[in-house]
């Protein structure tokens, strides 16, 4: 198999983890990477030993020996122009969610990447637990009968959730409960066709307006029920914790899936309770890589070379993003709100993105 030329755009928390890895992969022939603080920049340098290092993305996209991209980057309305960017220049990319802030941005890079020939997908690294891949299998043999229901309760520490809150105006739904969104769907393989969201205000209120936690009731085309909960207002009490349960219910058998992390406990007199490999992309250890975003990374890579689809197409991101903003105008309405989004809805959701910018001015 040939070796291909890489980049990573922004070197962040995930940034960092995909670069890391890639830099490890034997498929990668040259890694660039590009970072726009020059201490992180530094770094990252000094742990991936790449062949170009930059604080200017527009390097990678001018630089036709690079075929692949993984931007990474925050605030997350840098997303579109970035990808745009990568993609009219003709080079695959896998883009963090959410896939853009604008269903019209979203329709954009799809289309471009359709007119190019490119591979784009979505890092929805959830797909890469292997606990949710095993359901996906279960439920494809039937082990389940037909799906009735499905719950998921995601949240995470306010240590973690404070950081996204803090960077950008969006919900728990858009940022969190997205990841099981995606999966659920990609579960049931079926289209949400209503939404229910109810949200409640605490710690995160004064940070950002956010709520701290929203629940959402999604009925899909098949008939099956899904409610997904998601937080990010846990005790700040290890870093980045990420604590998920699931149930799945059918006709003939039911699966539960305990995503807690309660059996990596490891407790110390200088740093009490602490849960390590406990967040959701998972994290290097030394040799190897424990969850989601490595196989992840290096899938996409897999999928440029053996030209296969990547298990996230971008129109699934785009229906998940629909599926996230009908949480946020019900949420605020009061209101179920069916998809795909009337021009109502679609009037709504732009004065309440208008009245949260003039909060912010």
């Amino acid at each position: 198999m040939r070796q291909v030329e890489v980049a990573v755009i922004g070197t962040g928390w995930c940034g960092g983890m995909r670069a890391e890895s890639l830099a490890k992969s034997a498929l990668v022939d040259k890694l660039h990477i590009c970072e726009i603080r020059p201490e992180r920049l530094a770094e990252m340098k000094a742990l991936t030993n790449p062949a170009s290092a930059t604080s200017d993305y527009q390097d990678i996209v001018s630089n036709p020996a690079i075929e692949v991209v993984y931007i990474s980057t925050t605030p997350e309305p840098t997303h579109y122009p970035i990808a745009r960017d990568c993609l009219k220049a003709g080079k695959h990319v896998l883009l963090e969610k959410p896939i853009a802030m604008e269903l019209a941005e979203a329709d954009d890079l799809i289309n471009i990447a359709r007119e190019k020939g490119v591979k784009f997908t979505i890092g929805y690294s959830q797909r890469f637990n292997p606990k949710i891949a095993w359901a996906k299998k279960a439920i494809k043999e039937g082990k389940l009968g037909k799906v009735v229901n499905v719950m998921v309760s995601r949240h995470l520490s306010r240590s973690l959730g404070s950081r996204i809150a803090g960077r950008v105006k969006l919900s728990p739904a858009a940022m969190e409960s997205t990841h099981d969104l995606d999966f659920v769907f990609w579960l049931l393989d079926a289209k949400p066709v209503k939404v229910y969201s109810q949200g409640a205000y605490g710690y995160m209120d004064k940070l950002n307006g956010s709520y701290d936690c929203m629940w959402n009731t999604v009925n899909m085309d098949n008939g099956t029920l899904v409610v997904i909960g998601g937080g990010w207002n846990l005790p700040p009490s290890y870093p980045n914790y990420c604590a998920t349960w699931i149930e799945i219910t059918g006709t003939e058998g039911s699966l539960v899936l305990d995503d807690t992390s309660r059996d990596n406990w490891f407790n110390s007199v200088e740093g009490g309770t602490q849960f390590p490999m406990s967040t959701m992309p998972g994290e290097h250890v030394d040799h190897m890589y424990a969850g989601q975003m490595g196989p992840e990374t290096i899938h996409f890579l897999e999928s440029v070379l053996l030209d296969n689809d990547p298990v996230v197409s971008p129109e699934h991101a785009r229906m998940v993003m629909e599926s996230y903003l009908a949480a946020d105008i019900s949420a605020e309405t009061g209101d179920p709100v069916d998809l795909p989004l009337s021009n109502h809805s679609l009037s709504l959701l732009a004065d309440m993105i208008a009245a949260k910018n003039s909060d912010a001015a």
